[in-house]
């Protein structure tokens, strides 16, 4: 690829410095991602400024008007402290004519929204659980379609925030005790929905209009805890020694019969297109136990830090950390009409 000028945009305290080398390896998984894109990048040869921001516009501007990237490489989850906002800051990229990669805001609108996705991808024969979202301040009403036991979590949130072993519950006290702290902590509606007995999957895809579908994954679970269940909490996500303590590893999925894969795959466009997902995402499913692939949720911008599983899925693929990044960088250039 030639050599291009890129702007990456990130929260400002995940700004990494320049050298991480003297850190702890604790210290430096907060800033894996941007370190490893802003390394690599620099790496092959283009020119990498990275920009924090997260309360103001003007800054995206001016570095856009005054460095003029030849395209923004978009970090941001979150603006102001939001999750939702992070479309507005898409949006932004796109008024200002300037090449970004990842998803586009309609796509990032419909992935969020957890009872919206669910509702259009039902519509599409997709496999979803049933679920009922509970509004703050409103009293908590299980409808009685809605059977135990149940997975209760942020509407909109992503990252596991929020998510514990404690937040599958089996009774309606247990169900209203974590809507309330969904409520309080999270500051966000809760959605609940039936809890699918079965095995953590994962499926990357990488394509704008043809989508690319990375080998099934799947995080797996080898020393819970005595009645704990195997989930993606937040310690499991963000946690690396609870991570080595439990045993929890994540890799290509094994033992799965080649229909099932098949229908894996299959799915995962199926929801791409329906949600409008580009550049790259993630989709989560739950694989019951008699094989039935329930979606789970879309990660539009899903983590992509060289050690996790996307970027770990796309080098089980034969697509190196660098070229993937490089990809995922040509997606965004020919989605904005620039010839590569």
């Amino acid at each position: 690829m030639t050599p291009l000028r890129i702007l990456i945009l990130a929260h400002p305290d995940l700004v990494p410095p320049d050298n991480m080398a003297e850190l702890s390896e604790e210290e430096a998984y907060v800033w894996k991602t941007e370190y490893d894109v802003m390394k690599t990048l620099r790496d092959a040869g283009h020119e990498v400024s990275m920009l924090g921001v997260q309360t103001e516009l003007a800054p995206i501007r001016d570095a856009v008007e005054n460095w003029k990237p030849n395209i923004v490489f978009n970090l941001l989850e979150e603006f102001h402290g939001e999750t939702l906002y992070a479309q507005n800051v898409v949006g932004l990229l796109e008024l200002l004519r300037v090449p970004y990669t990842g998803c586009n805001p309609r796509g990032l609108m419909l992935a969020r929204g957890k009872d919206l996705s669910k509702k259009l991808l039902k519509y599409h024969r997709v496999p979803v659980p049933a679920f009922a979202v509970f509004p703050m301040g409103m009293k908590v009403r299980r409808p009685a379609r809605l059977k135990f036991p149940l997975i209760v979590k942020s509407l909109w949130e992503d990252a596991s925030l929020g998510i514990a072993q404690a937040s599958i519950v089996d009774t309606d006290e247990k169900l209203a005790e974590r809507v309330a702290f969904i409520h309080k902590r999270l500051n966000t509606p809760a959605i609940a929905e039936e809890f699918i007995e079965g095995r953590e999957i994962y499926v990357g895809c990488l394509g704008n209009d043809r989508l690319q579908v990375l080998p099934v994954w799947e995080l797996s679970f080898s020393n819970l805890a005595e009645g704990s269940h195997a989930i993606a909490t937040e310690k499991v996500k963000h946690d690396p020694i609870y991570q080595e303590k439990r045993g929890i590893l994540q890799g290509p999925a094994e033992n799965l019969p080649a229909n099932v894969v098949t229908k894996i795959r299959t799915l995962a466009k199926r929801i791409c297109h329906t949600l409008e997902l580009d550049g790259y995402c993630r989709i989560d499913f739950r694989l019951s136990k008699d094989n039935v692939p329930y979606f789970i949720e879309a990660n539009p911008n899903p983590e992509i830090a060289e050690s996790q599983e996307f970027a770990q899925a796309a080098q089980h693929a034969s697509i190196s950390y660098s070229d993937l990044l490089n990809k995922i960088v040509t997606l965004g250039l020919k989605r904005a009409g620039v010839e590569v």
